[in-house]
């Protein structure tokens, strides 16, 4: 419970001060020495009346500065209070969408891993393979000759004519010989005739 502090008078003190220290001048003895004594008693207690008047009128500005030190620290604090929120909002927003991210990149890194692998495993089989083909290709080479069209044709119409002076001389084996060699021929050609229809 505040105390209610009712400012003096001006100069209600000092005219009562002045006015017990004049009586006492006329009274003689012991009335003399209480008016002196009560005149010093009132003089002391309107000093500490003016200084705690003085007194309060400072704490109460000092209370009111303190006061309105206090709402500013509080409209800081809210402030500030609602600022970390939303650092911690976009905090959580940032890493909610880095982990998004990172997840979708390990996804795709596995994924390309495995392509990868994919692709490694079978370049490996296309190098088996080539290697076979290779090594088949390279065993073909070495039991065939590679022969131009143009000279097979002339070799079969060869064929043909020394089949027919064979036949006119009666020499049937080298006739049939003959015969057979033409035959290779066109079993040769026919791969090339049936290309050449298509």
């Amino acid at each position: 419970m505040s105390a209610t502090v009712v400012p003096l008078p001006p100069n209600s003190s000092s005219a009562t001060i002045d006015f017990l220290r004049r009586m006492a001048s006329m009274v003689s003895g012991r009335n003399g020495e209480m008016l002196l004594r009560a005149a010093r008693l009132i003089e002391s207690l309107a000093q500490r009346a003016m200084s705690a008047e003085r007194l309060y009128h400072e704490q109460q500005d000092e209370n009111t500065r303190s006061t309105e030190l206090r709402k500013a620290a509080e409209l800081a604090s809210d402030a500030m209070v609602g600022q970390i929120e939303a650092l911690r909002a976009q905090l959580a927003e940032v890493t909610s969408a880095a982990a998004a991210e990172r997840a979708a990149f390990d996804a795709e890194r596995g994924k390309l891993l495995m392509i990868m692998q994919d692709a490694e495993s079978h370049i490996g089989k296309l190098t088996n393979e080539l290697d076979t083909l290779r090594t088949s290709v390279d065993g073909f080479n070495e039991t065939v000759v590679s022969v131009p069209i143009e000279v097979l044709r002339l070799a079969r119409t060869q064929f043909d004519y020394l089949s027919s002076g064979f036949a006119r001389r009666g020499d049937v084996i080298s006739q049939a010989m003959s015969e057979i060699g033409g035959f290779a021929i066109d079993q040769a050609l026919a791969p090339k005739k049936t290309a050449d229809k298509a």
